[in-house]
């Protein structure tokens, strides 16, 4: 009535835009998100919600759960740095309260351990988020294909995570930047600003769009996938084989790259993940070399299980490697060389648990 007042046309797009707007302004002021797991990645994210107007929660624990108590949580970008004072942390769930969203940050193989304490976050509608590395658990939950519903052992062993996380709740999702926890408290962005979501079955609904929507407004790239599986295959093909490689060798991205004998290796792992992944449906949409390429175009990156081996943390192996074993085996495929770089982290990572120990390369005053 308004328009037509001023005499002017009604504009049924315009209309829809301006809608738009609204409910993705009211969303960004008025969504809960809680991060499970606020390290590196998750401290990242809360920090880029924190400053759009997100109502943020952190559980963490021990030093970094004292330093974001006394004095926020602060990020170290190419823009500068931003303390973020007004996110909550705890490191006790129940505490929080029912969210509109809950983000699971932790790393694949610690999922298991808090899958049973979520509940005090969950209302009716509450999604869950989940960001780990490598397959996930619920890879053939609402898959429609051969293996539909089946559990993989490598990273639900007991079904513990299927038992407690209800699949209706669950938003797939790949991360793509790099980040550090430089001290407690202080995280420190490398680059990169990718999160892509997905629907489990691919639609687009509005939940994932609202999520999405509330990731760009903090300055994220957040595009909704309806096959969130082939982008978590293809972050997942440089994980499986520069993460332990990097390990084993103690090298950076660049350095497995440039080194012949170690790029092969890489290639050939690659090439035997990418026919089980052919043989599950899954197309990738850039090349094995330039997969290589932009790997060693990250520059002396020491990967994330590089990190943990040098902190003396447990390795998430299972994820990312085992469970491309395992897929193999249902697949009938032969994986050879992921086996043997399996069996060589494996045995670091029991040999640094059972000993309390870490390895890092120092130099010497010579």
């Amino acid at each position: 009535l308004a328009w037509h007042a001023r005499g002017q046309r009604f504009d049924p797009a315009y209309l829809h835009q301006s809608f738009l707007s609204f409910t993705i302004h009211n969303v960004q002021k008025t969504m809960k998100v809680c991060i499970v797991g606020a390290g590196a990645i998750g401290g990242y994210l809360a920090v880029k919600l924190a400053q759009v107007g997100v109502d943020v929660s952190v559980i963490i624990r021990g030093a970094n759960l004292a330093a974001v108590k006394a004095r926020g949580m602060k990020l170290i970008d190419q823009a500068g740095e931003y303390t973020a004072s007004h996110i909550t942390a705890t490191d006790r769930i129940a505490e929080v309260g029912p969210q509109d969203v809950v983000i699971l940050a932790m790393k694949a193989h610690q999922v298991t351990a808090v899958a049973a304490q979520l509940q005090p976050l969950l209302g009716p509608s509450t999604s869950i988020v989940t960001m780990q590395n490598g397959i996930p658990w619920w890879y053939f939950q609402k898959h429609g294909g051969e293996f539909e519903g089946r559990r993989l052992e490598s990273v639900d062993p007991a079904g513990t995570i299927a038992d407690h996380i209800d699949i209706a709740r669950v938003i797939g999702s790949v991360v793509y930047p790099a980040c550090e926890l430089a001290a407690p408290g202080v995280i420190r962005h490398i680059e990169g600003n990718r999160f892509p979501l997905g629907e489990l079955d691919g639609s687009e609904s509005q939940r994932v769009q609202e999520i999405a929507a509330v990731f760009k407004q903090a300055g994220l790239k957040s595009p909704v996938l309806t096959d969130i599986r082939s982008e978590i295959w293809l972050k997942l093909w440089g994980n499986l084989t520069f993460n332990p490689i990097s390990a084993l060798t103690q090298a950076t991205l660049v350095d497995i790259c440039q080194f012949p004998q170690t790029r092969a290796l890489a290639a050939h792992m690659m090439t035997e993940a990418q026919t089980i992944a052919n043989k599950l449906g899954v197309e990738f949409r850039v090349s094995l070399e330039r997969r290589i390429a932009g790997a060693e175009a990250v520059g002396k990156h020491k990967t994330s299980m590089l990190q943990d081996v040098e902190s003396g943390r447990a390795l998430e192996i299972d994820a990312l490697v085992g469970s491309v074993i395992e897929l193999g085996r249902l697949t009938q495929t032969p994986t050879p060389h992921i086996d043997a770089v399996y069996a060589c982290t494996k045995l670091l990572a029991n040999t640094l648990r059972d000993s309390a120990g870490r390895l890092q390369i120092s130099p010497t005053n010579s």
